[in-house]
């Protein structure tokens, strides 16, 4: 997805709405931006708590493994 947004005269940007609704982003999500040496501005949205991936790797019959045989 490409879009583009314009810088005001207080250095301000409005995230473009395609963009926010494909990150599901909400009033308050916060942000981090990285600025890679190609001169790419990587963002991410903080919107994702801990507990919010509980059950993520859940599979109905999938046996469960102990912590100590996982791959580290």
């Amino acid at each position: 997805m490409s879009t583009e947004a314009t810088l005001t005269s207080k250095d301000q940007t409005t995230i473009p709405k395609p963009i926010r609704d494909g990150l599901r982003m909400k009033a308050g999500d916060k942000m981090s931006f990285t600025l890679m040496q190609d001169g790419v501005v990587i963002m991410r949205v903080k919107n994702r708590q801990v507990s919010d991936l509980a059950g993520l790797l859940y599979k109905k019959g999938r046996k469960r493994v102990p912590i100590e045989l996982l791959s580290r």
